[in-house]
């Protein structure tokens, strides 16, 4: 485990209650289900093709991204530090009729030696994880070729929301990125980007708000269409890959 237990990432997520109404509370909801669509196909795309692969999703949460990559034929293992969390996973695996391996484990220190797994997904981790760094080491050290997580970016709308999280301690908190500080921990790690998707330039909260997918498809294809997605988009899900020095 980390060296601080009691951070929120650990405390929040430990709780039996909210690890029923977590599937709900992310992903509920027209826009809820339209991010979630959107990063599986990123996902399954960034790591075409699936079939056979041994794909490790650590911060597996209740296992939405496990179960679709099990279900598209990778083998798949799901990691997370909440072990209520993981039993709600274990139930909805069971009742998709699809294998995942469920285990505790900590993002910090993954039980897995080294390119032990063809790639790991790591998606809404960092932002909360208390060593965002370490982590994303773990996620190189243990991945063959690419790793695939998400973050918000300093240079979007998230950025003030997260400000505004940091004094209200009726919400969970989470910490923004810059870019170019990912793309520097990758570099450090062995790893490039090869791909970066951005979804979103208006908040989430307001597009949960609106919930209406045409007024958000509608709104964030002009500001796709006027280039400011490109600067202002998030969250951004990363696809990395090992340098090709590293993986002879």
């Amino acid at each position: 485990m980390t060296d601080n237990p009691r951070h929120y990432s650990y405390e929040v997520y430990a709780d039996p209650a909210m690890a029923e109404r977590f599937e709900a509370m992310r992903f509920g909801g027209p826009i809820g289900r339209l991010l979630a669509e959107t990063q599986a196909r990123q996902i399954l795309d960034g790591l075409s093709p699936i079939a056979g692969r041994r794909v490790l999703d650590v911060g597996t949460g209740t296992g939405r991204a496990a179960i679709a990559l099990a279900r598209a034929g990778a083998v798949v293992t799901g990691v997370d530090a909440s072990r209520e969390m993981l039993a709600v996973a274990e139930r909805r695996a069971r009742e998709e009729g699809v294998s995942v391996a469920f285990t505790p484990g900590d993002a910090h220190r993954l039980d897995f030696a080294d390119r032990s797994v063809d790639a790991v997904v790591c998606l809404r981790v960092l932002m909360h994880t208390p060593d965002w760094r370490a982590s994303l080491r773990e996620l190189c050290r243990v991945a063959t070729w690419r790793v695939v997580f998400d973050y918000p970016s300093l240079f979007s709308a998230a950025a003030v929301e997260a400000a505004v999280r940091r004094f209200d301690p009726a919400v969970e908190a989470y910490r923004v990125f810059a870019p170019q500080s990912v793309g520097r921990a990758l570099d450090a790690a062995g790893f490039h980007v090869v791909a970066a998707h951005r979804q979103f330039v208006l908040p989430i909260a307001l597009h949960k708000r609106l919930n209406s997918v045409r007024l958000t498809n509608a709104a964030e294809g002009v500001f796709r269409g006027a280039g400011l997605m490109r600067l202002f988009g998030s969250p951004i899900t990363v696809i990395a890959e090992r340098d090709r020095r590293q993986a002879a």
